[in-house]
């Protein structure tokens, strides 16, 4: 891949890029494993995975505090092992096993963690959205200093409860980060043909909510942009709207063969914006790492991986009495 130049300033430490390289690594791996495992027919029902997309959750998790949450839809797999959740979990979830994460009942689009403040997983198109907006209002209720990063896709930026949600988040001035995760294709209509304006963050500016539009595709400059929002939020100012551009290489499920773009387009972006391959070469570059030492890192990590399916595999299925469990209606 052609070398490009940050847009925020690489004034990050060697350790911080490892991290970044080394947490964007083990999504990409995971989603790929987890691509395996359900074409294996070992992972039934919706999965829709990430890769492409790693440097958003990467770098908005790198602006996070402890004890900020984070709420998303069902493409969600890279968002919980950003925050720290347990591969061998999520994949046990993913296969529907017992020592998953919602015992084996929740699937690919519905996990939780109250450990790691991560709070689904919603397959309900934008209906996380308020969800969030009343995570932060219960943080501003408490006065903790806390913030709430809510995720959602460009499809999702033209659902009705969004814009409700914008006026009350405003009005209350809730310390919400509204994450435009826009890959441009939604389930599979480009963001032109579906949406009436080009830039999705100013459908906050009726509301005088700010916002701006993120480089998705380089963990640095989400980085910058999630300090700037946290900030934003943090001094009670009210919600902030990150658009963060990024594409995701894979159809927008496991069912979805992309045939409403091209393999060109798909190959130009892996090989001139990858977001992976972008601060691998920053690390070569800066002689901070070795091309030995990344190898080292990528087989650690693929050791992980492949831990974490053995341990799905090997869980057992949930028993059938855990129909009656868990039940809130």
């Amino acid at each position: 891949m052609a070398a490009r130049k940050s847009a925020a300033k690489s004034n990050v430490s060697k350790e911080e890029l490892l991290r970044y390289y080394r947490d964007m690594l083990l999504i990409r791996r995971f989603e790929e494993k987890a691509g395996q495992l359900y074409g294996m027919g070992l992972i039934g029902g919706f999965c829709h995975l990430y890769i492409g997309q790693e440097a958003v959750v990467v770098g908005l998790e790198a602006a996070a505090e402890d004890g900020d949450k984070r709420i998303t839809s069902y493409r969600d797999h890279g968002h919980m092992l950003a925050c720290g959740m347990d591969p061998k979990g999520v994949m046990a979830e993913l296969t529907g096993r017992e020592g998953g994460y919602s015992k084996g009942k929740g699937g690919s689009m519905h996990m939780f963690s109250k450990e790691r403040h991560f709070y689904g997983g919603h397959g309900i198109v934008g209906a996380q959205v308020p969800l969030g907006a009343g995570l932060a209002f219960a943080d501003q209720y408490l006065g903790n200093g806390r913030v709430t990063f809510t995720y959602f896709g460009d499809g999702a930026a033209n659902q009705g409860q969004v814009y409700e949600t914008f006026n009350m988040a405003a009005l209350w001035k809730l310390p919400v980060i509204f994450v435009i995760e826009n890959n441009q294709y939604a389930m599979g209509t480009a963001q032109r043909r579906s949406t009436s304006t080009p830039d999705l963050y100013t459908r906050g500016e009726a509301f005088g909510i700010p916002g701006e539009i993120v480089d998705g595709m380089d963990v640095l400059a989400v980085k910058a942009a999630g300090e700037k929002a946290t900030g934003h939020c943090r001094s009670g100012k009210g919600p902030y709207i990150l658009e963060v551009k990024t594409y995701r290489y894979r159809g927008h499920s496991m069912s979805d063969p992309a045939k409403y773009r091209t393999r060109e387009e798909v190959q130009k972006i892996r090989e001139e914006r990858d977001p992976i391959e972008h601060v691998r070469e920053l690390l070569l570059q800066g002689k901070q790492a070795s091309d030995e030492e990344l190898k080292a890192i990528d087989k650690e990590i693929k050791a992980i991986v492949n831990e974490a399916a053995e341990f799905a595999k090997e869980s057992p299925e949930p028993a059938l009495e855990e129909l009656w469990t868990d039940i809130y209606a």
